[in-house]
């Protein structure tokens, strides 16, 4: 069995620019979910069919959820592109990595042992944190747009009183905060399946890691379900003007 890497493998460079099995399986999933949108599209009717109406159904059912957050359905319809995107990104870089192949499709024997072309991307760390560095940017440019510049940057810098001077410090840490805590809970749990499935298909093949990778599946979607909606719960906090005490 090869050595498990934290960090993602390098498989080739274009410039100065390293491109790793994670990054390529998150290209992959990509052009997966892009060319998957581009035929829906294309094939959507005034009269719904079969896949159709299963597909709106589970739309307003994602509408309803994101109205019991926001409020309204018309920060909802809004607000939809950015969360619903976000979670299927995660969800099926998630699952790709749980596809046959990948892991065990070597490219090369590595200074550490073989080096996989495909890497379920959220077990590479840069994946994560860009990811959240991503969201947490544009929930703070949302909240901008909605409430204004001046409302918005006084959640983080009010010199009303130093109580409140002191509240905004901590707003602006916490800022921060949603960066590391996000990437690290998405990285943590899908790096740590990664190496129990690896561990448990060496160990005992076949028949064995089945109940495991069904329960990877479960998690894969618990993890991009959990960074939507925190992602939903944020945009809704950054998007409503706090009260002002007098």
């Amino acid at each position: 069995m090869s050595e498990i890497s934290i960090k993602a493998e390098e498989l080739l460079h274009i410039g100065n620019f390293p491109v790793t099995n994670a990054l390529l399986m998150s290209l992959l999933v990509f052009i997966f979910l892009a060319s998957a949108s581009i035929l829906l599209r294309k094939k959507l009717s005034l009269i719904p069919g079969k896949v159709q109406s299963v597909l709106e159904l589970l739309l307003e059912g994602i509408l309803n959820l994101m109205d019991s957050v926001l409020g309204s359905r018309a920060k909802s319809e809004k607000y939809l592109p950015f969360i619903a995107t976000i979670f299927l990104f995660i969800l099926f870089s998630n699952w790709f990595g749980l596809l046959p192949g990948v892991g065990s499709l070597v490219l090369r024997e590595g200074e550490h042992g073989a080096i996989p072309v495909l890497r379920a991307p959220s077990s590479d760390l840069n994946f994560t944190l860009a990811l959240a560095v991503l969201a947490v940017v544009s929930i703070n440019i949302f909240g901008i747009l909605a409430i204004g510049i001046a409302a918005h940057a006084k959640k983080f810098f009010d010199f009303s009183n130093p109580i409140n001077f002191f509240l905004g410090i901590l707003e602006l840490i916490s800022e921060f905060a949603k960066m590391v805590s996000f990437s690290f809970r998405l990285f943590g749990n899908i790096f740590a399946g990664e190496v129990l499935l690896t561990i448990i298909a060496f160990l005992v093949p076949y028949v064995i890691p089945l109940p495991f990778l069904f329960l990877e599946v479960f998690v894969g979607f618990i993890q991009a379900f959990v960074f939507g909606m925190l992602a939903l719960v944020f945009t809704a906090i950054a998007t409503t003007e706090h009260a002002t005490e007098h």
